[in-house]
């Protein structure tokens, strides 16, 4: 736990901790998500590719002792966060939850990952998350991004949630269930609430938004 912290409290990280020590299960940390749903060739779906953009309090902490003479952090300042929050991630399925015709769908580790700092001094993590095996879209392929835990609250951006990159002529993307509560009021309610949920309440999923894609 302390080398979380020293690492930089990885996201993955920051929820063991929640879900270890029984914390109240109001988010700690706030993530505006975008996805770009990767095709390979032959028009099935090989991988997700994921943009986070974290809280400027979560932002500030990662960032904290490390400026550059007041420039903005690059990739290459950060890479030793990026991978350390991308390792930690593995152990909640990267927080991505997806299925194709019903079935749940397995993925392999990044391929790809960055975290860099905006000029709004937000930090953003990127990352490409590859299927273990490519999955048809042609019955709909579908997927959430959440922590169970609600320890970090997870919106998809309200401009430009989810592209997609090779898709087949006619592939549409429709998002739906939006959340009950938006991230604003989330943080508005009661301690008191949060502290009645157990760990298993899987309360995150509850507020999570489901993408579908579906091909001809």
């Amino acid at each position: 736990m302390r080398r979380a912290w020293q690492a930089g409290l990885a996201l993955g990280s920051m929820a063991a901790i929640a879900f270890s020590q029984h914390a109240a299960a109001h988010p700690h940390v706030w993530v505006t998500a975008r996805a770009q749903v990767v095709f390979d060739e032959r028009g099935a779906v090989k991988a997700i590719r994921h943009s986070w953009t974290f809280d400027e309090m979560y932002s500030a902490f990662v960032t904290q002792g490390q400026e550059k003479d007041g420039r903005l952090m690059t990739k290459e300042d950060l890479a030793p966060l990026a991978k350390t929050n991308v390792e930690s991630l593995a152990e909640f399925d990267y927080f991505t939850y997806a299925k194709a015709t019903g079935q749940k769908v397995e993925f392999d580790a990044p391929a790809e990952y960055s975290l860099e700092e905006q000029q709004d001094k937000r930090i953003v993590l990127r990352f490409t998350l590859p299927l273990r095996m490519p999955a048809s879209a042609s019955k709909a392929f579908s997927f959430q991004v959440y922590d169970p835990t609600y320890f970090v609250s997870f919106e998809m951006d309200k401009q430009n949630p989810v592209t997609l990159a090779g898709a087949p002529k006619g592939c549409s993307v429709r998002i739906l269930g939006a959340n009950p509560l938006a991230a604003e009021d989330a943080k508005k309610l009661s301690e008191s609430f949060f502290s009645g949920l157990s760990p298993g309440s899987d309360f995150g999923v509850k507020l999570a938004s489901r993408t579908i894609i579906a091909c001809p």
